[in-house]
Formats: structure tokens, sequence, C-alpha cells
């Protein structure tokens, strides 16, 4: 049986880009790895996990979770240094 750091390992995203994937979709974590991997074969899909933790950190900040937005921050930070918005 793979562990979730098996799944992780196999990602071409780090954790806390699978870990707001799944908090987007309201999905486990392994299905959002998956997910993710999906979404990074094409500009859509990229542009779409740049949408997902921009929208999740409108979504904590809407609810005062400011820590959870720093984090998300700096997630979204390694996401546009690894994965870029296409052009």
């Amino acid at each position: 049986m793979l562990s979730i750091q098996d799944v992780i390992d196999y990602c071409d995203l780090d954790r806390g880009e699978i870990e707001a994937i799944a908090e987007h979709e309201h999905i486990p974590v392994t299905v959002a790895a998956e997910m993710g991997e999906t979404l990074l074969g094409s500009p859509e899909g990229v542009c779409r996990l740049h949408s997902m933790i921009i929208e999740n950190m409108q979504h904590a900040m809407e609810c005062g979770r400011f820590n959870h937005v720093q984090t998300l921050a700096e997630t979204y930070q390694h996401l546009q240094r690894t994965h870029p918005i296409p052009h």
C-alpha cells in the first residue's frame, strides 16, 4: 500500500500545493495529488491550479484565518516559481 508521502513524491507538486487542491475541491489528499498531476498536463490546468490557491486565500481571508492565508501565500509563491502561468 502506498503512503501519502509516496503519493506526494510521485507528484510534481509539493505537499502544500496538493493540500490546497484537496481543500479547494473537498477531496482526499491522494485524489488531489492525482488531480494535480492531471492539471499540470495542460496550460488551462496550470491556470486552474493558480486559481484554486487564490480562491482558497480569498476564502481564508473572508473567514479571518490569517495564518492560513500566509501559508497559502507561501504555497502560491512556490507554485509561481515551479509552474508559472503559461503565456
